[in-house]
């Protein structure tokens, strides 16, 4: 996450050294945009800061020393060891779809889910990229229908669109979405991708 903010920083001061020169800004405006940009990362930033402080309440994200963290995710395991590896791998993508209506940010997402499903790919016998692919599927795919996306939201706002209308048009669209998901996480368990 640091190295988001200095990107950020380094970014906004090239644009705005650039804007200075060409004469398209002035200092103050330059200031004021970088202010504006700033203020709008900031609740992406305390979703992970949140996000991040779950996990050190519940333990940590260290596979060998006990936490509640680490009881969550044996018993997770337990109950998912005793199904086929393809409807384990199944449950990690519709897990990841779920939890990214109540967390949309993809980085607060990652910092919160993947300490638990990494682990849990390996107590399941599957490679870690499944894991890594059910949140990719997982947290990218349902942007376009959850309600908790700022940019979906955003989008519809300057289009003028209420959200139940667009969810009307897009629901048959979602679930072919998740069909193909679906499909690939079987593929992926079945080439044993990694």
């Amino acid at each position: 996450m640091r190295r988001h903010w200095c990107q950020f920083f380094t970014l906004g001061c090239a644009i705005g050294l650039i804007a200075g020169i060409t004469r398209r800004l002035t200092v103050n405006e330059v200031a004021n945009a970088f202010k504006k940009g700033a203020q709008e990362l900031l609740p992406a930033a305390m979703i992970v800061g949140m996000a991040r402080g779950i996990v050190i309440i519940l333990g940590g994200d260290q596979a060998d020393t006990p936490s509640v963290l680490n009881t969550l995710l044996h018993y997770t395991g337990l109950f998912l060891g005793q199904l086929p590896e393809t409807v384990s791998a199944v449950f990690m993508y519709v897990f990841q779809s779920i939890f990214n209506f109540f967390i949309a940010s993809g980085s607060g997402q990652a910092a919160l889910t993947m300490p638990i499903m990494a682990p849990l790919s390996d107590i399941l016998g599957l490679p870690r990229q499944i894991a890594v692919l059910a949140f990719q599927l997982g947290d990218g795919l349902t942007n376009i229908i959850i309600p908790t996306s700022a940019a979906l939201i955003g989008c519809l706002g300057v289009a003028k669109v209420d959200w139940f209308i667009w969810a009307k048009f897009i629901w048959r669209f979602m679930l072919l979405l998740v069909s193909i998901s679906i499909t690939f996480m079987i593929i992926a368990v079945s080439i044993n991708f990694s």
